[in-house]
């Protein structure tokens, strides 16, 4: 499991401006419970996703469709953990 932080890099006009397709991106995966929790940093200086995936290499190609990095409007922190519950 990861927990992946994002930290906008932009102005909030350019976040605000990939937030339907962003949003979109989020949806696609919680369908597939890949992204299984997912909301923005109080205060809004970013994000945070839980993320179920096989490897960093698989989170990797996850995180290259989130819109947010394909326009370079964050920066990804990656933590991978061990889930127990």
């Amino acid at each position: 499991m990861f927990v992946v932080l994002l930290t906008y890099t932009q102005p909030m006009e350019a976040i605000d401006e990939a937030l339907l397709p962003h949003r979109q991106f989020l949806a696609k995966h919680f369908a597939t419970e890949t992204i299984l929790l997912a909301g923005p940093q109080q205060p809004r200086t970013g994000g945070v996703f839980i993320v179920r995936a096989e490897s960093r290499e698989a989170l990797q190609a996850l995180i290259n469709e989130d819109p947010f990095h394909q326009k370079g409007l964050a920066d990804y922190q990656i933590i991978e953990f061990v889930a127990r519950g």
